[in-house]
């Protein structure tokens, strides 16, 4: 059976975190930076953050250092904002998923301007 609430919880940290990011001060975070992906364990103890930042891979390692620094304050905030016995720990991974989707558009668009 799945779990519905696993999803809805999923879906509430994304929303949630993807304004969180809006007010971190850190000049390491980008200010292009978006949530590719969420993994919330089972039991809402861990939650995995994949972030990728437009500005380019270097961006986004920096930009992850940042939230990983700022982990306290963004999982102090998320419990404010979200009414769950337990807060899930916040794990931030690096994502290059939207570098390699735009160079890969960028090949098709190549093709079909040779065609």
């Amino acid at each position: 059976m799945p779990s519905f609430k696993l999803g809805r919880v999923t879906a509430d940290i994304q929303r949630e975190l993807s304004d969180l990011f809006r007010e971190i001060k850190d000049p390491r975070v980008s200010r292009l930076l978006s949530i590719v992906k969420i993994d919330v364990s089972g039991d809402l103890s861990y939650a995995k953050v994949y972030v990728s930042a437009i500005d380019g891979p270097e961006a986004t390692l920096r930009s992850v250092k940042g939230l990983k620094s700022a982990a306290g304050f963004l999982r102090r905030e998320l419990g404010k904002r979200l009414s769950l016995r337990k807060t899930p720990e916040l794990r931030f991974v690096a994502d290059d998923s939207i570098v390699q989707s735009a160079h890969i558009a960028q090949i098709i668009d190549s093709l079909e301007d040779e065609e």
